[in-house]
């Protein structure tokens, strides 16, 4: 009989023991990024900018070269700004116009940053060479920065009346409404 109880309690000590098969976790990059965007947005909020830095840092580590990624560096950048580093944040919406040109907010930070920095005459000597049509709206937007509405505007004008298809023509045409009031 105790041998009978032993057996029947071994066996029950087995079966109850919890075993479980292994759960398997798998990584998804492009969801984690997501995630420690938002948590950096949290932190924005929250006023701890060196948090909200790392979990910016880690969402572009995560997702390096996506146009989400464009997402994170602007956020990035817009923290620099904020904590008075325009020289770090010039190279994050550098980099968000470069993952993702059709982002007008990415343009109007930069040339923010470049206020900020006091380079504004520089980069319009540098973007005037350009024939790229992400360049003239950057040096649209320069040259409205600079108190020369009139030709700023013409620029943007001229962009959108030839590009009505592009995805930015939109933002641009409010911007100008904007600038125009």
């Amino acid at each position: 009989m105790k041998k009978l109880i032993s057996i029947f309690l071994l066996l029950t000590i087995i079966l109850c023991s919890g075993y479980r098969k292994p759960y398997k976790y798998t990584i998804d990059a492009g969801k984690d990024a997501f995630y420690h965007n938002n948590v950096g947005l949290n932190y924005l909020a929250d006023r701890i900018y060196y948090a909200a830095i790392q979990e910016f840092k880690i969402a572009i580590q995560l997702s390096p070269n996506t146009q989400a990624t464009a997402i994170f560096k602007n956020n990035l950048g817009e923290t620099y700004i904020f904590i008075g580093y325009p020289d770090m944040a010039r190279i994050c919406f550098e980099d968000a116009i470069k993952l993702y040109g059709l982002n007008f907010k990415y343009y109007l930070n930069l040339a923010d940053c470049y206020e900020k920095l006091n380079i504004v005459q520089t980069k319009i000597t540098e973007y005037k060479n350009s024939n790229s049509i992400y360049d003239k709206i950057m040096l649209g937007i320069l040259y409205i920065k600079t108190g020369d509405k009139k030709r700023g505007i013409i620029i943007l004008d001229d962009i959108v009346q030839s590009n009505p298809e592009l995805l930015i023509s939109q933002a641009i045409r409010h911007y100008l409404k904007e600038c125009t009031e």
